[in-house]
């Protein structure tokens, strides 16, 4: 058992260690404030405008090591087969420990109808959507195809900036997330894919399965899946759901 043990954590370092080589480390800076973040570039990055994905992790990655956030979900962007079928630029930014992505700090209460609702986004979100906008400025982005994904807290910056620009945004895949069902309504040009665990003792299922409702009652076209007595880690059967990335990759932004 020990030894089984040894080649699992071997093989958990050798995982981490080709996610650090391939992933660029960066630093987008906007005034006085700054967001580290990492990027994975198309094999062939001259060749065409590719799609944008915005990956936001949860709260146990947030850092200034601009390493921790590539713990969950890096490693299927690596895959041969992916980079091949689905070519895009991946930015992966990293949230400093003392900050809640879409929040000025943890909510008391992840039931839906308990979420704040903020009038003004937070300087996080702010810096995500400038580093977004810094690619749509180089060029080299097909922005009819600018993606979401994120778990748990990053889920919850996924409806906040699906919310705030959905002008921005073709899709958005919220992972064990919550939201206020009353701010979805901006969202109806967004499509999105939401995965929850029924048995999660973070984040209440309930607030996708209101999320879900909502979206339907607006005419936003949005997918559910629920997997049964998984807990807060639903993340790792979403991302091996064999149509992952066919999805995702097959939205295109429509018009308001």
């Amino acid at each position: 058992m020990r030894k089984v043990i040894l080649l699992i954590a071997a093989a958990i370092v050798a995982i981490a260690a080709t996610a650090q080589e391939e992933f660029k480390r960066c630093i987008f800076v906007n005034g006085s404030d700054t967001l580290r973040y990492r990027e994975l570039t198309p094999e062939r990055p001259d060749a065409d405008t590719y799609p944008l994905v915005v990956f936001m992790h949860g709260a146990g990655e947030r850092g200034t090591d601009n390493e921790k956030q590539l713990v969950h979900g890096s490693q299927m962007w690596l895959n041969p087969i992916n980079r091949k079928k689905f070519p895009a630029y991946v930015i992966f930014p990293q949230c400093p420990e003392d900050g809640y992505w879409a929040y000025t700090e943890r909510p008391a209460s992840f039931e839906p109808d308990a979420m704040p609702i903020l009038d003004e986004p937070t300087k996080y979100i702010k810096l995500v959507r400038g580093l977004v906008n810094k690619y749509i400025g180089e060029g080299n982005i097909d922005t009819n195809r600018i993606y979401l994904v994120g778990l748990s807290m990053g889920a919850m910056a996924v409806y906040d900036l699906a919310e705030r620009y959905p002008q921005m945004f073709a899709a958005a895949v919220p992972i064990c997330g919550t939201v206020n069902p009353k701010r979805l309504n901006n969202c109806r040009t967004v499509r999105f894919s939401i995965y929850h665990g029924d048995a999660d003792n973070v984040v209440p299922v309930e607030a996708s399965r209101r999320a879900y409702k909502r979206l339907k009652e607006i005419g936003a076209s949005v997918d559910y899946m629920e997997f049964p007595g998984c807990n807060h880690g639903s993340w790792n059967p979403a991302f091996t759901q064999p149509n992952f990335m066919k999805w995702l990759f097959s939205n295109t932004r429509k018009e308001r």
